[in-house]
């Protein structure tokens, strides 16, 4: 495998991680609040990441578009849990807007524990099986027909520590101090949002599973 053909994948896989979607704006709401949870979000991603890469490049994957009734289930059954997520959300922010602002130890006290929103930044990656397929697609074409074992380690090791870099300098970005205060304002208006987000995602992801089936 070629260093500029590593380098391409490297480099579409940002683009991709970048792109506006459910990982994103999930981190984005956790990091008006506190770093520690937005990077703890992010980690819970990137474990999600480094399981559908692992099936990407090892092969994997192509047992799930071989059988896409699986992938449709498994698409079902992620857009249900984002539709959820994205109620309890607009809930939140509806709940917040009748209460008086809080500061900014009190707004990250809410999120609960950073554990609890590892466990979601992983549920929410895992929810969406497309990024086998564009994983696929893009890794693909570039592999080696049969490469060794210690290419594929490394790639996929390389493809989940990028996007993780790229999430942490997100969550880094917005929790600043001066960020952070201008954005807490609108906590509520952000809850709204990004669980409208969801719904529609997950809605999305239902009917698109539906179709598949």
């Amino acid at each position: 495998m070629s260093w500029s053909a590593f380098a391409a994948i490297l480099l579409m896989n940002l683009v991709g991680a970048a792109a506006p979607g459910p990982d994103i704006v999930l981190v984005t709401r956790y990091a008006t609040r506190s770093r520690r949870h937005a990077i703890a979000a992010a980690t819970g991603i990137q474990v999600g990441v480094l399981f559908w890469c692992t099936l990407t490049v090892f092969g994997a994957a192509a047992l799930l578009t071989a059988f896409p009734g699986v992938l449709s289930l498994i698409q079902v059954i992620g857009g249900c849990f984002l539709v959820f997520m994205g109620v309890l959300s607009i809930r939140s922010g509806l709940e917040l807007r009748k209460q008086p602002p809080v500061d900014e130890e009190e707004a990250a006290a809410r999120l609960g524990s950073v554990g609890k929103v590892f466990r979601t930044g992983l549920a929410t990656n895992l929810s969406n099986p497309k990024i086998v397929l564009f994983l696929a697609a893009m890794v693909a074409p570039l592999l080696p027909p049969h490469p060794p074992v210690w290419v594929s380690v490394a790639l996929v090791l390389s493809l989940a520590l990028s996007s993780y870099l790229l999430f942490v300098f997100l969550s880094t970005v917005i929790s600043t101090r001066a960020i952070r205060r201008r954005l807490l304002a609108a906590g509520p208006w952000i809850d709204i949002a990004s669980g409208a987000f969801f719904v529609v995602a997950g809605c999305a992801l239902v009917w698109a599973g539906i179709q598949a089936a």
